[in-house]
C-alpha cells in the first residue's frame, strides 16, 4: 500500500490538484478581465493575483516533470497524444505571463497586452479541459504497449470540447469568487452576479460530464453504478450537491470567503470523482501506474529530492498568501 509507485502517484495527484485550484483562480481572473470597467478595475484585478500567480505555476512544472521522471512509460504515451493542446496551452501561458508584466510598462500598447492576458488565460483553460477530456475518453496505445497508437486529432471530439468549456467556466467561477474575497466596491458587487451565473453553468457541465463519462467505458459504468461499488461512490455526488448549496448560500448571504471555499470544494470533489474513474491507471483503461513506474531505485532517489523541495514550496507559498492577505483597493497592490 505504501510502495514507491503509490507514493509517487499520490504526490503527482496532489501536485495536479494544487495546480488546478491555485492557478485556476488566477486564470479565472484573466478570463473575467474583459468584464472590467476601466483601468482601476483592471489594475485591481491584476493586483489581487500579482504576488502569487507565478508561484502557482510551480505545481504545473512539478506535475509534468514528475510524470516524466516517475512514470516515463505513461509520459511517452500521453505526451504524443496531447502534443497539440499541450503546445497551445504552454504558448498561451507564456503569452499571458508576458502580457501580465508588459501591461504595467506601457500606455500605448496597454490595450493589446490586456487582450493578450485575457486570451492567454482563456486558451490555457480551454486546452487544459480538452486534455482532461482526452484522458477521460481514453488514449490509444500501440501494439508494443510503450507508445501512442492513435491519430494526430484524436484529442479533438465533442466530449473534449465540452470538457474544455466546462473547465474554463469553472476557472471563471474560481476567479469571480476570488475577486469577491479580495476586492471591494462596484467590482466586488458585480462579481457576486458573475459568480451566481457561472455557478449554474459549472454545475450544468459537471452534470453533463458525470453522466457522459460512465458511457465512455464499461468499467467506469460498473465502478459508479455497479453493486457494491455504488455504496462507496454515491457520497461523491451528494457532497457535490452539498457544496453547491454552500456556494449559493454564501452568495445569498454575502459572506465573502465562503463562495471561494465552496468553489474549491466543488473542484476537489470533481477531482475525487475523476480519481474514482481512473484508479489505478496512469494511461486510462490501459496501463496502471505500477506498470508505468520507473525502477524503485530511481523513485527512491527522486523521493529524497521531493522530500526536501516540497516543504520549501509549501512554506513559501503559504508565506506569500499570508503576507498579501486582505482586500486589495484601487491604487494598492504589488507589481
Amino acid at each position: 500500500m505504501f510502495d514507491l509507485p503509490t507514493i509517487w502517484a499520490v504526490l503527482l495527484a496532489v501536485a495536479v490538484l494544487a495546480y488546478v485550484i491555485l492557478d485556476g483562480f488566477d486564470l479565472g481572473v484573466g478570463i473575467l478581465f474583459r468584464t472590467a470597467r476601466g483601468e482601476d478595475d483592471r489594475a485591481t484585478m491584476m493586483n489581487t493575483i500579482a504576488p502569487v500567480w507565478d508561484g502557482n505555476e510551480t505545481w504545473l512544472i512539478l506535475g509534468g516533470g514528475g510524470l516524466m521522471a516517475a512514470f516515463p512509460r505513461a509520459y511517452a504515451i500521453i505526451m504524443p497524444a496531447l502534443y497539440m493542446p499541450l503546445i497551445l496551452m504552454l504558448l498561451a501561458l507564456v503569452f499571458r505571463g508576458v502580457a501580465f508584466e508588459y501591461r504595467w510598462r506601457t500606455e500605448r500598447w496597454k490595450g493589446l497586452w490586456d487582450r493578450g492576458f485575457f486570451l492567454g488565460s482563456l486558451v490555457a483553460a480551454v486546452m487544459q479541459g480538452i486534455m482532461l477530456g482526452a484522458m477521460i475518453q481514453g488514449v490509444e496505445v500501440d501494439a508494443t504497449g510503450r507508445g501512442y497508437g492513435g491519430g494526430w486529432f484524436d484529442w479533438l471530439t465533442p466530449f473534449t470540447i465540452m470538457s474544455g468549456l466546462g473547465l474554463a467556466a469553472g476557472y471563471a467561477l474560481l476567479g469571480a469568487t476570488w475577486l469577491i474575497w479580495k476586492t471591494e466596491g462596484d467590482l466586488h458587487a458585480r462579481c457576486y452576479g458573475y459568480a451566481r451565473r457561472l455557478a449554474l453553468v459549472l454545475l450544468a457541465f459537471i452534470a453533463l460530464v458525470s453522466l457522459w463519462t460512465p458511457f465512455t467505458h464499461e468499467a467506469i459504468m460498473d465502478r459508479w453504478f455497479g453493486w457494491p461499488h455504488i455504496v462507496l461512490t454515491a457520497p461523491v455526488p451528494l457532497l457535490v450537491l452539498a457544496a453547491a448549496w454552500w456556494l449559493f448560500h454564501g452568495l445569498a448571504r454575502a459572506k465573502d470567503p465562503v463562495p471561494f471555499a465552496a468553489s474549491l470544494c466543488l473542484f476537489v470533489l470533481s477531482y475525487v470523482g475523476l480519481g474514482i474513474s481512473f484508479f489505478p491507471y496512469a494511461v486510462p483503461r490501459t496501463i496502471t501506474y505500477a506498470e508505468a513506474a520507473a525502477p524503485n531505485s530511481s523513485l527512491a532517489f527522486l523521493l529524497v529530492g521531493a522530500s526536501v523541495l516540497l516543504p520549501i514550496i509549501l512554506a513559501y507559498t503559504a508565506y506569500a498568501y499570508w503576507v498579501f492577505r486582505g482586500k486589495v483597493r484601487p491604487g494598492e497592490g504589488y507589481h
